[in-house]
């Protein structure tokens, strides 16, 4: 072969020394770096990759974005600063002098079916036999409390807010024909439940109880079946307003989840409500006041100020709802960093364990934030995409971040 034959025309020459960067770059593999070298083609998106508090791949880091259901990571750390991962929320039930049985809702956001049956038996327990009714006391959260980017779709995750909710303020029907029954063996239907299915189409549906009285009645509802049933006598009907005076208290139920056995599912499905239940009660995390939106935001903001002394950022909802929250990449790689011991808590990626994170959607935004696992090391990422994509980029991204 002669000398000239050796020598590469300069453009082979570059394409062949551009191949053989790529493959030392650390995802190893060219074709796994297109979903990379994709993302650093498009002009509203923020990626940061970190190792030993070093970027090891960059685009758009400090550009404020909305960072859709990756905020609920932000909300996770915050609580957990707040009360630890072993707290459990409490709920009040006190009895005024006419016999009536009063509700103090603090936002527990997870008082399911099961949970009320353990309330019921703990009603019993410290000697309720039976009561003139029930008082609903949703005073916890102000009035005019409404989250931002909530819709008014049927859909359980527009579910509204309230302080005393059941099921995550949703029910779970079967309507066949004209008969409506319930989907779950634990909900007993109830008169509410029962109307809205006979609205929805056939088939198993869940929905959302759209109104804050709605959702609010459908608790004392559920409630009331569940103290029969457990064998407290309930008569008379339910009040929805504060708790009078004098009524004295006669259980407190704790929680049977830890706050970390709430956060595992609200991370994984994405749970809206339990996100934003915990975003207004961080306005006032001993429960001993009242709570406002504009509170829940003004305490979400002094938490994320103090904790990572951050300027440029907005955050409007703890669930990442509003199209109104701005975070960057390196902002969410900051709250990745802080929320590392707790990375257990994170979702795995389907397919690819060495990807634990919180993927964020919303119409024209694709968002996925946590943890790729390297030479045996779990690396913090944040990725942030604000304008349409395909939906399988982001996780095709973190896969090619796995070396």
């Amino acid at each position: 072969m002669s000398p000239a034959q050796h020598a590469l025309p300069p453009l082979r020459s570059l394409l062949f020394s551009g191949l053989l960067a790529l493959c030392a770059l650390p995802w190893g593999n060219p074709a796994r770096a297109d979903a990379v070298s994709q993302v650093q083609g498009l002009s509203k998106a923020g990626l940061l990759v970190q190792e030993a508090g070093k970027a090891v791949v960059s685009h758009n880091p400090d550009l404020p974005l909305m960072p859709a259901s990756t905020m609920k990571v932000l909300t996770a750390l915050a609580a957990i600063d707040t009360w630890g991962r072993d707290y459990h929320f409490e709920t009040d039930f006190y009895q005024d002098g006419q016999g009536r049985l009063w509700v103090k809702g603090r936002a527990d956001p997870y008082l399911v079916s099961e949970e009320l049956d353990l309330i019921a038996q703990g009603l019993k327990s410290a000697g309720v036999k039976r009561v003139a009714g029930l008082g609903l006391d949703d005073s916890y959260f102000d009035k005019d409390v409404e989250i931002a980017g909530r819709s008014a779709t049927d859909n359980p995750y527009d579910a509204p807010v309230t302080a005393l909710a059941a099921n995550f303020n949703t029910v779970n029907l079967v309507r066949s024909g004209a008969t409506v029954s319930s989907a779950e063996p634990q909900t007993p239907l109830t008169d509410t439940a029962r109307r809205f299915g006979k609205m929805g189409g056939a088939g198993t549906q869940r929905v959302n109880l759209k109104q804050r009285p709605t959702a609010v009645g459908y608790f004392g509802e559920l409630l009331a079946a569940k103290l029969q049933a457990a064998g407290i006598q309930v008569s008379g009907g339910q009040e929805i307003a504060p708790m009078p005076g004098g009524a004295k208290l006669v259980y407190r139920h704790k929680n049977t989840r830890t706050l970390a056995a709430m956060l595992t599912p609200t991370l994984k499905y994405s749970n809206n409500f339990v996100a934003n239940a915990l975003f207004l009660r961080l306005a006032d995390p001993q429960g001993k006041g009242r709570v406002s939106i504009a509170g829940a935001q003004r305490a979400m903001t002094d938490f994320a100020r103090r904790k990572f002394k951050w300027a440029d950022f907005k955050i409007e909802d703890g669930a990442g709802l509003s199209r109104g929250n701005r975070l960057s990449a390196r902002q969410l790689v900051d709250v990745m960093n802080a929320f590392a011991p707790n990375r257990d808590l994170m979702p795995v990626q389907d397919g690819n364990p060495g990807v634990r994170a919180k993927t964020g959607t919303l119409t024209g935004v694709s968002a996925y934030a946590g943890y790729v696992r390297r030479d045996g090391t779990w690396t913090p990422f944040a990725l942030l995409i604000n304008q349409p994509v395909d939906a399988g980029l982001r996780r095709r991204v973190a896969s090619a971040l796995v070396r």
